[in-house]
């Protein structure tokens, strides 16, 4: 979504989050076994890919294999970086999305012209980007599942 106000425009971006090989992701149903009306806990399981080993030469099974035989394997890092326990924390997601588009941001040519401004959300990611042509961009991403 977007939209036009005098000098600022505001964008809104929907992410789609996928879970990484192995793993799948599960939003767990309220008592009456409808989705809650509050966001609902996404919980996040190994899968077995065994069947992809005899497909894909090397590939390990998360859940039949300790976690000591298997390569460091940066999906397992992510896990670590976006989950509480065995669910994904939005809030820890939206934290690392911040971080990744401040590192990205440092890269980009428009980075010397304008102005990046995290603003403080807990579970999306929102800023600001203003500049020397009197024009204020505000831009939300807000993740799902």
């Amino acid at each position: 979504a977007w939209s036009i106000q005098e000098n600022s425009i505001g964008y809104q971006l929907l992410v789609f989050l996928r879970p990484p090989p192995g793993h799948s992701f599960h939003r767990e149903l309220g008592t009456t076994g409808q989705l809650p009306a509050r966001p609902p806990n996404i919980r996040v399981a190994l899968e077995c890919v065994c069947w992809k080993k005899q497909l894909l030469t090397g590939t390990l099974c998360f859940l039949h294999h300790p976690e000591d035989t298997l390569p460091r394997d940066q999906s397992s890092i992510v896990l670590r970086t976006l989950c509480t326990n065995s669910y994904l924390d939005i809030e820890k997601v939206a934290c690392w999305a911040q971080l990744l588009l401040r590192s990205a941001w440092l890269l980009l040519p428009e980075s010397h012209h304008c102005q990046l401004t995290m603003l403080p959300r807990s579970q999306s990611c929102k800023f600001l980007l203003t500049g020397t042509a009197d024009m204020t961009i505000c831009t939300e991403i807000v993740f799902a599942v």
